[in-house]
């Protein structure tokens, strides 16, 4: 058990004295700052390690393999993101509601001529037997 345990503290030892470092590469991907919004509600993310913004699709940082920060840390900015996000999910729902609305009166108006015409042979044919 012993031994276990000093070759636990000597793995993570050689962990900590590998320091990752940035070596350039995330330069290629260096964001420029959008006008108008935040950095992190435009999709941009930010590495610790090579202290840039980057427009990367991954977690992980394409440079030094750090993982990347998504959402911002201060609480003033956390809130902004925030209502921004609600705001544009508003929006998107109030587009879908729009195309609905448009689409939705065509296809009410063939339904109602289906149903009409549906309930006028119903009713001629309940009305015939009960002459006959």
């Amino acid at each position: 058990m012993l031994k276990l345990y000093y070759y636990y503290i000597k793995s993570h030892k050689v962990k900590s004295d590998r320091k990752m470092t940035c070596k350039g590469i995330c330069t290629r991907y260096k964001a420029q700052k959008p006008v108008g919004t935040g950095r992190y509600a435009s999709g941009q993310k930010r590495c610790q390690i090579c202290e840039i913004f980057i427009k990367w699709e991954g977690l992980w940082c394409p440079c030094c393999g750090y993982r990347l920060r998504t959402k911002p840390r201060n609480l003033k900015y956390k809130a902004k993101l925030r209502a921004r996000v609600e705001a544009d999910q508003l929006e998107a729902v109030a587009g879908k509601a729009m195309e609905i609305e448009e689409i939705a009166p065509v296809v009410v108006k063939s339904t109602r001529k289906t149903k009409s015409t549906k309930a006028n042979a119903i009713k001629k044919v309940a009305i015939e037997p009960v002459a006959v």
